[in-house]
């Protein structure tokens, strides 16, 4: 009797626990959640970490469209979101000189990335050293495999994905670099002016000749309009290159004194890699005129 009471009770227990409501269960991380943040200074650095970071990064850029990364001031809110980066990737522009001790300050447990280092940078002018290392191929792989480094380093859980995507994308710049060479190395001439000097690694980089309108971030005197109105005339150049984050007065100027016309470049450009290969069929129709 007492055997077919216990076994009734325990019966009876089973069926209670299994109509009592479960405990929630927290929700599992979504993918954003375990994604790197990543700050940049310039679109183009935004295209250099999702191609390496793939799937496995957001990337927050500072300067927006249509500023220019010499003066920019980050927005209060830009700054405020660092706290929530995991790394910041710096590449030499002016207006980090300003702000990279601040950006640093925003979050102590950010890591900075200096995407200069093991590049020779060319001396300017004016002084300094020539910021625009993003419009050289050969310069953008030292650059990708910094980041590489630094995305393996806060995520060895997945260094092998970025290992690949970091082989994928230099298989891409060789044959863009190779693409530029085939398109650039039969134009007639080999000058060019340009009233911001951002082309200059990429002259080097091709076998072309920048002639620059702006000259340490000051724009021409008279005199000095007057030499590269003589200048252009001199060269039979017909077009001036403007660049949409700067003044074209002084181009504009310069292309109505020798009867020519300004042509807009991007040097910003979100799509680095098609950017590159506009730019460079861009020069060659304008070299070979």
């Amino acid at each position: 009797m007492k055997t077919k009471f216990f076994l009734s009770i325990m019966v009876l227990a089973l069926l209670i626990s299994a109509c009592a409501p479960t405990a929630p269960q927290a929700p599992a991380a979504s993918a954003a959640d375990t994604k790197l943040n990543i700050t940049v200074s310039i679109l183009p650095q935004k295209y250099f970490v999702e191609r390496v970071g793939g799937e496995f990064v957001n990337v927050n850029v500072m300067v927006q469209p249509g500023n220019s990364p010499a003066t920019y001031e980050p927005k209060p809110d830009q700054m405020t979101a660092l706290a929530q980066a995991d790394a910041y990737v710096s590449i030499g522009v002016p207006f980090e000189k300003a702000w990279l001790e601040k950006i640093q300050a925003a979050n102590a447990n950010m890591k900075m990335v200096d995407t200069t280092q093991g590049i020779e940078r060319a001396a300017t002018p004016a002084g300094g050293f020539d910021p625009h290392i993003w419009l050289s191929p050969s310069l953008v792989k030292i650059q990708s495999e910094t980041i590489y480094k630094a995305l393996a380093e806060l995520d060895p859980a997945h260094a092998a994905d970025y290992k690949a995507n970091l082989e994928a994308f230099i298989q891409d710049i060789d044959a863009l670099d190779a693409d530029i060479r085939a398109t650039l190395e039969k134009t007639d001439t080999k000058k060019f002016i340009v009233f911001h000097p951002a082309w200059g690694y990429f002259a080097r980089d091709y076998g072309l000749e920048m002639i620059p309108i702006e000259v340490g971030g000051q724009e021409p005197s008279a005199q000095e309009l007057a030499g590269l109105i003589e200048k252009a005339q001199a060269e039979n150049i017909k077009v001036v290159f403007v660049q949409p984050e700067f003044s074209q007065e002084d181009a504009e100027t310069i292309a109505t004194e020798i009867g020519g016309k300004t042509l807009s470049i991007g040097a910003l450009n979100p799509d680095w890699l098609g950017n590159l290969k506009s730019v460079a069929e861009t020069f060659a129709a304008v070299l070979n005129q």
